[in-house]
């Protein structure tokens, strides 16, 4: 993960966005840098590539992403209110920057807050049984398209094409 290259890739008013929520939480920029590294080799490790399409291994890597950055945030904030803002603030933060499909930012902001529940469920678990809830709520992920009311998916993983 290269952190010059991405920046490179985003605009000015998305770059001065992310400065402004880094000033407000500066304590949280290095966890989120290595939850997110961590969250891409242990998708990998998982799922080889097939978390970079829109399948059920990306809705893994979202949702472990959001818990990671508010597990190793936690540890510096001992606030789960304040870590689960942080972590929306940031991804949500990175959905707008690097935009995407309709239907795919949908997919990526609901597996988003699934991350999140997790966190807030599962906090004093290690992040190992963590990745096998995960996996367990992968291997049961729902299918959706531009129909789907995300209120009957609340807390399950979604994605939209299958893993092949």
């Amino acid at each position: 993960m290269n952190v010059l290259q991405t920046l490179k890739r985003i605009s000015l008013k998305s770059f001065w966005t992310l400065a402004k929520l880094c000033l407000r939480f500066p304590l949280f920029i290095f966890p989120t840098l290595s939850a997110t590294k961590q969250c891409m080799s242990t998708s990998t490790e998982i799922y080889g590539r097939l978390h970079y399409k829109n399948g059920p291994a990306n809705a893994f890597r979202h949702a472990f992403w959001n818990y990671l950055i508010a597990k190793k945030c936690y540890r510096w904030r001992k606030n789960v209110d304040s870590v689960l803002m942080w972590s929306k603030k940031i991804t949500d933060w990175h959905e707008n920057a690097f935009p995407n499909r309709e239907l795919a930012k949908k997919m990526d902001l609901h597996n988003n807050e699934v991350g999140r529940f997790i966190f807030k469920e599962h906090f004093s678990k290690l992040e190992n049984q963590v990745v096998d809830i995960l996996r367990e709520m992968t291997s049961n992920a729902v299918k959706i398209n531009i129909q789907t009311d995300f209120t009957l998916t609340k807390n399950q993983l979604v994605y939209i094409i299958e893993d092949e």
